[in-house]
């Protein structure tokens, strides 16, 4: 938006409206106009919407009509405690990209849905600095709507939508000389309202806000409730309180928020010092009609050691003639926010950012620019007119039947040439539709097998016929459902691996990607767990063949298998330890390290930094029910009773009894209590052999548990779990 010649700087609060007219005057700003129109009525808390709206439409009719708007530009404030302003540093980006991380930051930051809100953002650039800092600044559109609702009723077009915090930063910015641009020294600005106050800590290169919630009317409130008076009359015995009789039970009254404003001013520099450990206060300057009480100042200079006062005068601002300078001076601790606000309509302050929404701003655009449009559709308008009289000459100069035969051939073959130039065009856009089509086919095939070869290079490393012949009768067996066969091999002693999940994900970064791949539920680490992290130190490991920088950036998967094993020692079937190169002796990791002797020496998969628990880890344990890091999908769980009920009853009379034989002594049995006796007990079972994998209770006979001589009940493990977490690389990628 360009600068303009005059505009008109307008602020509403609770008790008045504030209007400015200013101009640029060389390197000053210079007063053409000046309102201060006080509400019919104040805007209390209790109002409601529709008498607040109401109140502050009277005042604009007032201003309307007695002050000429023409076509000056107009800036409005929104208060501090209904907007929200956020300043952030950026990391270090190309400067043709900052827009785009400034809107992923302002939804990051903003709290509300970045389609709720009206927002806008700056940069605030500061000397010697190498950080991008950002001004982001936002209100939700409902707010902002009814704000302009009311200038609408009034025909009064708004062209800028400022803070009334950053108003203020404005005017700090450009008129007053003491603001440092070391950010060493830091001038506070105090206006108090009605219902909140603005605090805002300036420095010639930042800004820091923040809204008070305590106003001059909590002053009046505390007087009405202790005098039990009604608000009007309270407002005016607090503002005659210096001169009153009662002054001294009237400041008495208003002892507890004199207390409660110092204690949230602290509070507020307190936060800011934390934040800015090298920045001192210099000075507070107090603005707005609540400031205006008796002993705040002085209270407010006690209370925090900085020296307080309010203004004499604007150091930039002059009156023209036709002003008023008695006027001006009167009110000028009230017109610092419509000075910020008609400076940056000038284009002389350092924000310039604007929530007017978006769809508004539009259409003005469009007004500016109408008379362009005008003068161009005249233009346009002769332009045609004078064609049309040359066509007509033409027509008469060409009646003839000579160049009516000249004019019906040409016609003839323009209408051929525009015919074959649009079917060839429409045969070379079909030709580029159909290429894409089959381009983008086959693209889902260029790398379809790589999945499923992943899948088939793992389950080669696992224990078979070709890697452990020793027992290829019993593969043999499983292979062909021979139960019977399978059974003759004790089940500790079978070398097998039975997978129950398998998950896999991509990544363009092995070493920055965690472990972790989604897995079927939320697990509780089990003490039972045995980790494996690193073994075979002196085997020949085939990750060392790739260099560490092409390791650091590798591209592949991140791999987890999850299963059971009947073997007993699973750590010598998964990840046995100095095997070097016995091919026999070798587990299922060995051969992943290995897949250039396991496979060939094409495989397109070698393992990533197996040494590293970042990047491999091997858990086991016992398959129990009570372990709730055991991988899901082990076997079936099934009821198996241990004594039957005849049994039972037998043991039951021997407890009552208190009787036990010699044979219940030599088995070391703890007590002949009925609780010790295990009737049934849920346990899983190979879907295939129905044997059972879990971990029991050692009973005897007569279903009694067995102790150790310590007292310790005695169990029966079976079979072993196991989750490997480990990552391959892509060698195609490299």
């Amino acid at each position: 938006m360009p600068a303009a010649k005059s505009v008109w700087a307008i602020d509403i609060g609770n008790n008045s409206l504030k209007a400015l007219r200013l101009r640029q005057s060389d390197e000053k700003i210079e007063v053409i106009g000046l309102d201060y129109i006080e509400h019919t009525q104040s805007i209390f808390t209790e109002t409601s919407e529709e008498e607040k709206n109401q109140i502050i439409r009277e005042s604009l009719h007032i201003f309307a009509e007695r002050n000429e708007l023409g076509k000056d530009l107009i800036a409005i404030s929104v208060p501090g405690q209904t907007s929200f302003a956020r300043f952030i540093k950026l990391p270090p980006v190309e400067e043709k990209r900052v827009p785009e991380i400034v809107k992923f930051e302002a939804v990051q930051q903003i709290p509300f849905d970045i389609n709720e809100v009206e927002w806008d953002w700056q940069l605030m650039p500061k000397l010697d600095s190498p950080d991008t800092e950002v001004g982001i600044f936002a209100i939700k559109n409902e707010l902002v709507s009814k704000y302009l609702e009311n200038f609408s009723a009034e025909n009064i077009r708004i062209s800028i939508v400022q803070m009334a915090p950053i108003a203020l930063y404005n005017y700090a910015w450009f008129d007053r000389t003491d603001l440092d641009e070391a950010d060493k020294n830091a001038v506070i600005l105090l206006d108090m309202g009605a219902d909140n106050t603005n605090l805002v800590v300036c420095t010639k290169t930042s800004v820091w806000q923040r809204c008070i919630p305590l106003g001059g009317n909590k002053f009046t409130r505390i007087i009405a409730e202790a005098f039990k008076l009604n608000f009007e009359k309270a407002e005016k015995l607090k503002r005659g309180a210096p001169v009153s009789k009662y002054a001294r039970q009237i400041f008495h009254a208003m002892k507890p928020v004199f207390t409660d404003f110092g204690t949230e001013v602290q509070r507020s520099l307190g936060y800011y010092s934390s934040s800015h450990k090298d920045t001192t206060f210099s000075k507070i300057v107090l603005f707005g009609g609540g400031l205006r009480l008796q002993g705040l100042n002085k209270y407010i200079q006690q209370t925090t050691q900085i020296p307080a006062a309010r203004p004499d005068a604007f150091e930039k601002l002059i009156p023209a003639q036709s002003i008023s300078s008695a006027k001006l001076h009167e009110n000028i601790s009230d017109f610092a926010i419509a000075y910020g606000l008609g400076l940056q309509a000038l284009k002389t302050a350092k924000i310039q950012s604007n929530l007017l929404p978006k769809k508004i701003a539009r259409s003005m655009l469009w007004a500016q620019k109408s008379k362009y449009f005008i003068i161009a559709a005249a233009i346009l308008l002769v332009v045609s007119l004078l064609a049309l009289l040359k066509t007509n000459i033409d027509l008469k100069t060409c009646s003839s039947q000579e160049y009516m035969s000249i004019e019906s051939n040409v016609k003839s073959i323009l209408q051929k040439a525009k015919k074959i130039k649009s079917d060839f065009s429409s045969q070379n856009t079909r030709s580029n539709e159909s290429q894409n089509k089959i381009d983008e086919q086959f693209k889902l095939f260029e790398y379809r097998n790589i999945i499923p070869l992943l899948h088939e290079t793992i389950l080669k490393t696992l224990p078979n016929k070709e890697n452990n012949p020793s027992q290829a009768e019993l593969y043999d067996a499983y292979s062909k459902g021979d139960i019977a066969k399978i059974k003759q091999f004790p089940r500790n002693e079978r070398k097998q691996v039975f997978i129950t999940s398998f998950g896999v994900k991509y990544t363009d970064d092995l070493a920055e990607t965690s472990l972790d791949v989604d897995r079927p539920k939320n697990f509780v680490k089990s003490s039972s767990t045995i980790s494996y992290q690193s073994s075979n130190q002196d085997r020949r490991i085939s990750t060392e063949t790739a260099s560490k920088d092409v390791q650091k950036n590798a591209k592949g998967f991140v791999v987890v298998i999850e299963g059971f094993s009947p073997y007993s020692r699973i750590g010598e079937l998964m990840d046995p330890a100095g095997v070097g190169e016995n091919r026999q002796q070798w587990g299922v990791v060995t051969r992943m390290l290995n897949l250039d002797k396991v496979i060939d020496a094409n495989c397109p998969f070698e393992i990533f930094q197996k040494n590293d628990i970042k990047h491999f880890k091997l858990e086991t344990g016992h398959v129990d029910l009570e372990d709730r890091q055991m991988p899901e999908g082990i076997g079936i769980r099934q009821l198996k009773i241990r004594v039957a009920d005849e049994e039972l009853d037998e043991n039951a009379a021997i407890a009552a009894t208190g009787r036990k034989s010699s044979r219940d002594i030599s088995l070391g049995l703890k007590s002949s209590s009925s609780a010790d006796i295990v009737k049934s007990e849920l346990v899983l079972v190979d879907p295939q052999t129905n044997e059972e994998i879990s971990k029991t209770a050692n009973i005897n006979k007569e279903g009694r548990k067995q102790y150790d001589s310590f007292g310790k009940p005695l169990y029966i493990e079976r079979d072993m779990w196991f989750i490997l977490r480990v990552k391959f690389i892509w060698k195609d990628t490299l």
